[in-house]
């Protein structure tokens, strides 16, 4: 099990690399070269990608610890089975976000022990802010910041910057955050449902793992995920939502969600209190 000291080292070394992606993701973002192919499961793959996660592999690469990357190279299971710590990286999450150009996409770091996310770093480099969470201190928001600063701050200082997530405790509403490409037939039964209960429900559709740090920072009380996700979508989230004492259960059995499967596909889940 890695010591404090440790987990601080790698937290501070993950926001730095987030980061840095984040200003790399933003020179394509603002030039006229997505340089846009599909991959084999007809998800786009852009410039802006493939920079991202050379960007993090070049930071994590220092730490020694295995890094999986939606970008990296394809892992067989009996590779990485054994794996008991490693990175689960989504260099840029949100592509189809990017490509609209609406600033809804997030550079996603995680760290897994033992198949459980215990830190996650989340960046939004549009609208400069960062999301992060460790089991044993909580998680945290801080904005405005640049993609292109360099921390020299201990975790201590940056935390003191930082709000203690969940930001908001009352609402007046009922708030249910979904997907913006991705709003199913069940999710929305699952919204009618809810309504039911809550007649002045309010949705709030957006892109990436945005939706998860809604969770976390009290923006919306509960987030339905029913289709198909991958394991780099949700690590970071997840670990920032139970840093601020919520849950990511499957929507299938309860069960929180867990990693390193032999198949990186998640079950459908919720994010909620």
């Amino acid at each position: 099990m890695l010591q404090d000291a440790e987990i601080k080292h790698l937290l501070l070394a993950a926001i730095q690399a987030s980061v840095e992606a984040g200003q790399a993701i933003l020179e394509v973002y603002h030039s006229d070269d997505f340089q846009v192919n599909l991959k084999s499961d007809k998800t786009p793959l852009t410039l802006a990608d493939r920079r991202a996660h050379e960007v993090i592999k070049k930071h994590l690469s220092k730490t020694h610890i295995p890094n999986l990357s939606e970008e990296g190279r394809d892992l067989l299971y009996e590779e990485r089975r054994n794996w008991d710590l490693f990175w689960l990286v989504d260099p840029l999450d949100g592509t189809k976000e990017f490509i609209k150009r609406n600033g809804e996409f997030t550079v996603n770091i995680a760290l897994i022990e033992n198949s459980y996310p215990i830190m996650g770093v989340i960046y939004s480099p549009i609208f400069e802010t960062l999301y992060f969470g460790w089991s044993k201190i909580g998680s945290f928001k801080l904005c405005g910041v640049k993609p292109d600063e360099q921390f020299t701050l201990n975790l201590e200082e940056l935390i003191q910057r930082s709000s203690p997530l969940p930001v908001i405790q009352n609402r007046d509403r009922f708030t249910i955050t979904a997907s913006r490409s991705h709003f199913t037939p069940d999710t929305e039964h699952f919204v009618e449902e809810k309504r039911k209960e809550n007649p002045n429900l309010e949705i709030l559709q957006h892109g990436s793992s945005l939706k998860m740090c809604f969770i976390a920072e009290g923006t919306a009380d509960v987030y339905p995920r029913l289709a198909q996700t991958s394991e780099w979508d949700t690590a970071a989230g997840q670990a920032i939502i139970e840093g601020a004492g919520m849950r990511v259960i499957s929507a299938i059995n309860g069960e929180r969600l867990h990693y390193n499967k032999e198949e990186l596909n998640n079950p459908w889940f919720i994010c909620c209190k």
